[in-house]
Order: structure tokens, then C-alpha cells, then sequence
């Protein structure tokens, strides 16, 4: 994906999932985000990997007269707002797309773009719970998985459509828009089935099988970070993260090379 560049509008684990796995085949990717918007420092720790970052208000008419000009450059958009409101600001998938013509837009959201739910917002927990999960998980009581397995699922899946998108781009041309959420994901695992049993104590990966899945990468502001690796590997393009997890907001709102 090298000289592929990618608007990440997200926050909280899948969209920026979706983001990291694009840097990590080589996409340049643009964190932006609000300084006055609510983060959590370890995911943006744990998702940022490759990443530059930098602050823009979409509320400021001159910040968001900056992020079109971003827009005109790039080839993915990826946003995660509540249902609704990234058109409300200027920057849903039509008024992107005309923007810039050969966008792949991508949405991700709780519920779907479709249903009576649609128009609502939620995260990880709401999916588990309306999906059934949290019901199947427990015998006596609903419980949540251990994992954030849907913000996750759906991240992998975010940035799968991203390629297939851009890869049916350069073939056919045309504008493409992504979509991907949160209950789909977790029915989609939910269709996998259960094991017939709990795993038993001590089935856990050992010290050995995580430090190969895990990698160290080069002191950033955060100093070395030893954390999981790219799971594909691949001959030609290996998977990896050029650069380590930028500070919040430290980058310019531009991409490189641009004056």
C-alpha cells in the first residue's frame, strides 16, 4: 500500500485498528482528531503504530477548511462518528467523494446502516449484549467476553474492504464506500459456534509462543514499547510499522512532502 494515504477520523479501538492495520502495509496514515475530544491512553498507545498525528476541530470553519485540503489528497477516509453527524460537519460520503473522486470511504458504526437501530450510537459492550454474547457467555448471568473481540473483528474486516476497494479502484476506478459494524462483526462471530467446553487452567499461550507473535519497536516519545507484532506474514511486502506511536496532536496537519 506504499504511497496509499489514509484520513483516520477515529477513536477507541476499531477504526483505529482499521487505521494501524493499513499503515502496517505500508499506508501513510493521518491520525486527526480534537485536542478537546475524550481519549484513552492505552489504546491510542496500542492502535497508533505507524501513524502521524495531529489536531484539527471540525467545529473551526478554518480547521475543517484544512481537513478538505487533506481530503483532496487522499485515497481512504475512514470515520466512525454517530450515525448522522460527519455529514452535519461537511464530510459524509458524498460530500467526500465530490471532494475527491476516487475516494474509498469507510463508515463504521454499532448497529449497521440499516435497521431501527441505525440511527443510534454504541460501542463494544452494546454489541456483545444486543447480539447475544453476553447471553451465550455465562450459564447464570450475561457476561461480556474477555476481549474486545468486536471492535477488533471489526477493525480487520474495516481495513479488508479498504484493500478490496482500493484494489477494485485501480482496475474499474470509481469511488467506494466501506462499511463495517460493530453487531455484524459480533454475528459474524457468534456463527463461528462455541467450544462444547470452557478451556481448562493453564491453557494459556507461554512466555516462549508470545515472544513470537511480539516485537519491540524503536524508542518513541513513549520510550521502547514491546507489543503483538503484524500477525500475516508475507515473502515480498513483509507486514511492519516504519514508524513508532506518535505523540497525540504532534504531527502538522499535512502530509509529507507538502509545504
Amino acid at each position: 500500500m506504499s504511497g496509499i494515504r489514509v484520513l483516520d477520523l477515529t477513536r477507541i479501538l476499531a477504526g483505529p485498528v482499521c487505521a494501524r492495520t493499513l499503515a502496517e502495509h505500508g499506508a501513510e496514515v493521518l491520525m486527526v482528531t480534537a485536542e478537546r475530544l475524550p481519549q484513552i491512553a492505552e489504546h491510542v498507545m496500542d492502535t497508533s503504530h505507524g501513524k502521524r498525528s495531529c489536531f484539527l476541530d471540525l467545529g473551526n470553519a478554518q480547521d475543517a477548511e484544512q481537513l478538505r485540503a487533506l481530503a483532496k489528497d487522499a485515497d481512504v477516509f475512514s470515520q466512525g462518528y454517530r450515525p448522522g453527524m460527519i455529514g452535519q460537519l461537511g464530510f459524509g460520503p458524498e460530500q467526500v467523494a465530490a471532494l475527491r473522486p476516487g475516494i474509498v470511504y469507510t463508515t463504521i458504526s454499532c448497529y449497521g446502516a440499516d435497521g431501527p437501530f441505525s440511527h443510534r450510537g454504541g460501542w463494544e459492550q452494546v454489541a456483545q449484549t444486543v447480539t447475544g454474547i453476553c447471553h451465550d457467555n455465562h450459564p447464570q448471568r450475561p457476561h461480556l467476553l474477555p476481549a474486545a473481540a468486536c471492535d477488533y473483528t471489526t477493525g480487520y474486516l474495516a481495513a479488508y474492504g479498504v484493500m478490496l476497494a482500493l484494489a477494485r479502484r485501480a482496475v474499474e476506478g470509481g469511488s467506494y464506500h466501506v462499511r463495517v459494524s460493530l453487531c455484524q462483526s459480533g454475528m459474524f462471530i457468534q456463527r463461528q459456534g462455541m467450544l462444547a467446553q470452557a478451556p481448562a487452567p493453564g491453557q494459556d499461550l507461554t512466555g516462549a509462543e508470545l515472544d513470537q507473535i511480539r516485537i519491540e519497536t524503536k524508542p518513541g516519545h513513549l520510550g521502547p514499547l514491546r507489543h503483538l507484532g503484524p500477525i500475516l506474514r508475507m515473502s515480498e511486502t513483509p507486514a511492519r510499522w516504519i514508524r513508532p506511536t506518535p505523540r497525540l496532536g504532534g504531527d502538522r496537519p499535512q502530509w509529507p512532502g507538502a509545504r
